[in-house]
């Protein structure tokens, strides 16, 4: 029997990676959303029209996470004091490391005398 496919209708999600070891991770969705904006992570922020690189996030030392449009825009008002938003700390951009790939492991040589 052979099968030809007419139609393929792709469906794909993605999500910015939000979650850092220090926050609660048991949060509900509430904690899925910029604190500025509320639009969530996956969105744009209003200034934005596209999500994605283009509007991306930006993370603070206090664990905070904001769109970066959304950030700039709050910290260049005088109210703002070059504070987080959240919780009234001087704001200071923490440095986001990604974790390296992992490689895949080298196989053993496993030779006989």
């Amino acid at each position: 029997m052979k099968v030809q496919i007419k139609n393929w209708h792709a469906v794909a999600q993605w999500r910015w990676d939000s979650v850092s070891d220090d926050t609660n991770k048991g949060d509900d969705d509430e904690g899925d959303v910029c604190g500025i904006c509320r639009v969530p992570y996956e969105g744009c922020c209003p200034a934005c029209k596209v999500p994605g690189d283009d509007c991306p996030l930006i993370w603070g030392e206090c664990s905070h996470v904001f769109h970066m449009h959304c950030l700039l825009k709050w910290i260049g008002t005088a109210a703002s004091k070059q504070q987080c938003p959240m919780d009234r700390r001087s704001w200071v951009t923490a440095e986001r490391k990604i974790a390296p790939a992992q490689e895949p492991a080298a196989s053993a040589d496993h030779s006989r005398d």
